[in-house]
C-alpha cells in the first residue's frame, strides 16, 4: 500500500465529518449555534491505516433539512397532473403529493390528508414555516405544503395540475410541522 494512502483516507475523512456538521449547524436555530468556533486545525496527522465504517449507516436528516427537501421535490413536479389516488411520481392527488415528497425527504406521512392532519406538531397560521402541512375545509379534506409568502404547493384538482396557490383564497382549517 503506497505510504500517501492512510493520510488521504484520513483528510477525506475529515472533510465529510467537517462537511455534516457545518450543514447540521447551519440548520439549527441561531441560539443553539452559538457555540464558540473550534479552533482551526493546520495539518491532520494520520493514526490509523484505515477508517472504520460508521456503526450505523442510516442518517437521519435534521426536520428543517427534510422540510427543504421535500419542498424541492413537490416543486420539481409543478404541471404534474391531478388524478384522484395518484402518489406519483407522474400524477398526485393532494395527500398523494404530500406523502412522495416527504416520503423522498425520508419522512413517512400517512396517506390522507385528514390522516396527516393529526401527526407532527400544531402551529398557528402566524407561525408557519416553509415545509408546514397546511389543511384545508371542515372537515380536513386537502393538503398542501407551505413554501413560504402565503403559498402553497399542492395538487388542487382534476382541473389544474401541481401548482402552487395563495392559501388566503382557500378555506384554511390548521397547519402541522412534521
Amino acid at each position: 500500500m503506497p505510504h500517501h494512502l492512510p493520510a488521504l483516507a484520513t483528510r477525506a475523512a475529515v472533510v465529510a465529518a467537517t462537511a455534516a456538521a457545518a450543514t447540521f449547524v447551519g440548520v439549527l436555530p441561531a441560539t443553539a449555534a452559538a457555540a464558540p468556533a473550534a479552533p482551526e486545525v493546520a495539518t491532520v496527522t494520520p493514526v490509523a491505516k484505515s477508517i472504520p465504517a460508521p456503526a450505523s449507516p442510516a442518517f437521519v436528516a435534521p426536520a428543517a433539512a427534510a422540510r427543504s427537501s421535500a419542498i424541492q421535490h413537490a416543486m420539481d413536479k409543478l404541471g404534474s397532473p391531478y388524478r384522484y389516488g395518484a402518489t406519483g411520481p407522474s400524477s398526485f392527488d393532494c395527500s398523494g403529493l404530500v406523502k412522495w415528497a416527504y416520503d423522498k425527504a425520508g419522512v413517512e406521512l400517512p396517506r390522507t390528508s385528514r390522516a396527516m392532519s393529526k401527526v407532527g406538531t400544531a402551529v398557528s397560521r402566524d407561525e408557519l414555516r416553509p415545509g408546514d402541512l397546511v389543511f384545508f375545509y371542515k372537515p380536513v379534506s386537502h393538503v398542501g405544503i407551505y413554501i413560504g409568502d402565503g403559498k402553497i404547493v399542492h395538487a388542487s384538482n382534476r382541473k389544474s395540475p401541481v401548482k402552487v396557490s395563495d392559501m388566503s383564497k382557500m378555506k384554511y382549517n390548521s397547519a402541522r410541522r412534521i
